[in-house]
C-alpha cells in the first residue's frame, strides 16, 4: 500500500471557479445534432422535435454554458441560412466534415434548445468566409432589443425579445491549415481586432475570445499567441486553447500522465498572455477559454470508412472506456488547479461525437464512463478552488517524470458550508492517504464517491452500463482530518459538510 498526503487551508485559495468551465460544445457535425439533440419522430421528442431523454441527461450534467456552432463547421458557415421558415433554407454542402447541412436547425432553433437545458449559449462568428459585416449582423439579431433591421428581423422571425448573448468567439483554429479561409496570425489578428471592434459597438457587453493556436504541437504555438494578442489585446476578454489526448501507444501510465501536459499548456499561454500585458502597460487582464478538450482517438480509422455528403454522418463517435475517465478526472483536476485565470473550459462535444453521451436513432440516450467524472465536477465543482498541498509518490512514463500518482483538487463553496476533494489515484496499488484540514475542522464527511474497474478498457453500451459510480468509499474522520483509501486506479470525489 501507497501512502499520500493532502492538506487543504482555507486561507489558500486560487480563485473563484467560473461556472463556464464545465461547459460543453455542440457542432454541426456528425450525429451531434441531428439524431443527437435533435429527432423528430423520435418517441421521446417534444414539439420542437428535441429529444428529451437527451435533455435530462444534460441536465443531470449541469452544463451550463454551450459553444456553438463550431468548430470547422463555422468557417464555411452563412448563419442566414439558419434562420427564417425552414422550408426556405438552403442545403449546403459542409466542406469540412463532408456532409450536407439541411440546416433545419439554426441559431433560433439552438437558442431555444438551450433554454430548455438551462445553458448560456457561447455563440461563435465564422472568421474564415465571412467577417466584420456578418458578425456584426448576427450580434445585432441575437442582442439588439428592436428597431434596426435585424433585430426586427428576428421579431418577423418569430423571436420577440432577444437573447443577450453574452460571450462569443471569433472563428476557430484560425492556424490551421485544415480550417477553410485559413490565415497567418497577422491576417487573423487584425481581422479579428477590427471584427471585435464592431461587434463591441454593437453590443457593449459582450465579451470576446480570440483564437489561440490549434494546439501546443503547431509550429507557430505562442507566436501565434503573442502576434493575435498583438492586435487584439485591448479588443479582447480571452483567448483559446484546443486539446485532445489518446492512448495509441496502449500505454497506461503514460495516458494518464497527460495531464501534466495540459497543466504545460495552460501556464505557457497564460505566460505569453502576461508577458503581452507588461509590453502593452496594460491594466487589463487575459483570461484563458479552453473552448475545446477531451479524449479523441478511438474512432479515427473508423471515419475514414464513413459516406461523405450524407446527413449525420457519423463520425468522431468515440466509445469510451474506464481508463479514459480516468484521465478525464485528472484534467478536470488540473483545470482547476488554474481557476484563477481558466474561466471558461468547453469538453468537445456532448452528444454522439466525442461526447459523454450518445443516443441510438429511434432508441435510448445512455452516459459513457467519461459521463461521471464530468458531472461529479460539474455539480460539486462550484466555488472557490482551494490550493492543496499535495504529496505522493511519483514514477517516470515514456514521456513525462516525476508524475504523482495522486492528483487532487478542492472546491469550497462559502454559502453551502461545503467542501469537496477530488482525486485520481493513478497507482495499481491501494493509496492511504491522510487529509488534513485547516479551517474544517468542524467538517464532517457526508459522502464518499468512487468510480473504479478491473478492466481498464470496460465501456458502457446501450445494453451494458459497467462502468457506474458507487458510493461507499472509505474515508473516515480523525483528529486532524480524514484518512481516505483511494483504491488502485480510481476516481475518487469526497463530500464534505460544515452544516
Amino acid at each position: 500500500m501507497k501512502k499520500a498526503g493532502i492538506t487543504a487551508d482555507k486561507e489558500y485559495i486560487i480563485g473563484e471557479v467560473d461556472k463556464r468551465m464545465y461547459g460543453s460544445f455542440i457542432e454541426h457535425m456528425g450525429r451531434a445534432v441531428y439524431e443527437g439533440i435533435y429527432e423528430p419522430g423520435h418517441p421521446k421528442a417534444d414539439k420542437d422535435g428535441f429529444r428529451t431523454d437527451v435533455q435530462e441527461l444534460i441536465k443531470e450534467l449541469q452544463v451550463p454554458f454551450i459553444r456553438y456552432p463550431g468548430g470547422n463547421f463555422l468557417s464555411g458557415y452563412n448563419w442566414e441560412d439558419g434562420v427564417g421558415p425552414v422550408k426556405d433554407r438552403p442545403r449546403r454542402l459542409d466542406l469540412a466534415w463532408q456532409t450536407t447541412e439541411t440546416n433545419e436547425v439554426g441559431t433560433n432553433e439552438f437558442l431555444t434548445w438551450a433554454k430548455k437545458v438551462n445553458a448560456e449559449v457561447n455563440m461563435a462568428v465564422n472568421l474564415g468566409t465571412r467577417g466584420i459585416d456578418a458578425a456584426r449582423n448576427l450580434v445585432e439579431y441575437c442582442n439588439h432589443p428592436e428597431g434596426s433591421y435585424w433585430s426586427d428581423l428576428r421579431k418577423s422571425h418569430g423571436y420577440e425579445k432577444p437573447y443577450g448573448i453574452k460571450t462569443w468567439c471569433l472563428g476557430n483554429e484560425m492556424d490551421g491549415p485544415w480550417q477553410i479561409g485559413h490565415k497567418t496570425a497577422h491576417e487573423y489578428g487584425r481581422l479579428a481586432a477590427e471584427t471585435a471592434k464592431v461587434m463591441k459597438w454593437t453590443d457593449p457587453t459582450i465579451e470576446l475570445v480570440a483564437c489561440g493556436s490549434s494546439n501546443s504541437g503547431m509550429p507557430s504555438f505562442i507566436e501565434w499567441e503573442a502576434e493575435v494578442l498583438e492586435h487584439t489585446y485591448e479588443h479582447v476578454d480571452y483567448i483559446s486553447l484546443h486539446t485532445y489526448y489518446g492512448n495509441h501507444e496502449n500505454d497506461l501510465e503514460n495516458y494518464l500522465a497527460k495531464s501534466m501536459d495540459l497543466d504545460h499548456f495552460i501556464k505557457s499561454v497564460t505566460a505569453v498572455c502576461d508577458y503581452m500585458k507588461a509590453k502593452k502597460r496594460s491594466k487589463k487582464t487575459i483570461h484563458l477559454s479552453l473552448d475545446e478538450w477531451n479524449v479523441w482517438y478511438h474512432s479515427n480509422e473508423a471515419d475514414k470508412k464513413v459516406e461523405p455528403w450524407i446527413t449525420a454522418r457519423p463520425i468522431l463517435e468515440d466509445i469510451y472506456n474506464f481508463e479514459d475517465a480516468l484521465l478525464i478526472g485528472s484534467l478536470l483536476i488540473t483545470m482547476l488547479q488554474h481557476a484563477d485565470r481558466l474561466k471558461i473550459a468547453c469538453l468537445a462535444q456532448l452528444v454522439n461525437v466525442i461526447a459523454p453521451i450518445m443516443t441510438e436513432k429511434g432508441g435510448e440516450a445512455w452516459r459513457q464512463p467519461i459521463f461521471y467524472p464530468y458531472m461529479h465536477a460539474s455539480v460539486y465543482g462550484r466555488g472557490t478552488s482551494m490550493k492543496l498541498l499535495v504529496t505522493s509518490p511519483k514514477y517516470d512514463s515514456a514521456d513525462f517524470t516525476d508524475v504523482p500518482y495522486v492528483d487532487a483538487a478542492a472546491v469550497y463553496h462559502e454559502e453551502d458550508e461545503a467542501l469537496t476533494i477530488f482525486a485520481v489515484n493513478k497507482s495499481k496499488e491501494l493509496m492511504e492517504t491522510e487529509i488534513k484540514l485547516r479551517g474544517f475542522e468542524d467538517y464532517r464527511i457526508i459522502e464518499h464517491i468512487v468510480l473504479e474497474h478491473q478492466d481498464m478498457k470496460a465501456t458502457n453500451q446501450k445494453n451494458r452500463k459497467e462502468v457506474t459510480p458507487h458510493s461507499n468509499g472509505t474515508s473516515s474522520a480523525n483528529a486532524e482530518g480524514i484518512t481516505a483509501h483511494f483504491t488502485p486506479l480510481s476516481w475518487n470525489v469526497i463530500r464534505l459538510s460544515g452544516k
